[in-house]
């Protein structure tokens, strides 16, 4: 027959299980936070989605920065028009080596 649960381990299962559920509510919002700033860099960029997923990684690896906050700082910028100076710096030079070399629809000179 087996021993009854001692309370204390429910209770420890219990708080394992709030911690599970508080990790996967943060990779969601953290996720959603990553897939706008994307959509961003592509429409700003004329880029692709996987382009601008890289130009993400690489301003985040280039400023030691994480790149949920990068995100985060693009999505400000979208709403504020400010941008540190760093991080500007090093979006511009990611656009450049992942962005298109003229616009798209005008005509070549």
């Amino acid at each position: 027959m087996a021993a009854p649960q001692e309370p204390a381990d429910e209770t420890d299962r219990i708080f394992e299980l709030q911690e599970q559920v508080d990790q996967l509510k943060e990779a969601v919002t953290s996720h959603a936070v990553v897939d706008q700033a994307i959509g961003m860099v592509v429409a700003l960029g004329r880029v692709t989605p996987d382009q601008g997923w890289a130009v993400l990684r690489e301003v985040s690896q280039h400023t030691n920065i994480k790149l949920r906050n990068v995100a985060e700082l693009i999505l400000l910028w979208g709403r504020s028009g400010e941008m540190p100076p760093e991080i500007r710096s090093e979006l511009e030079d990611a656009l450049d080596r992942h962005g298109p070399t003229q616009i798209p629809g005008a005509s070549p000179e």
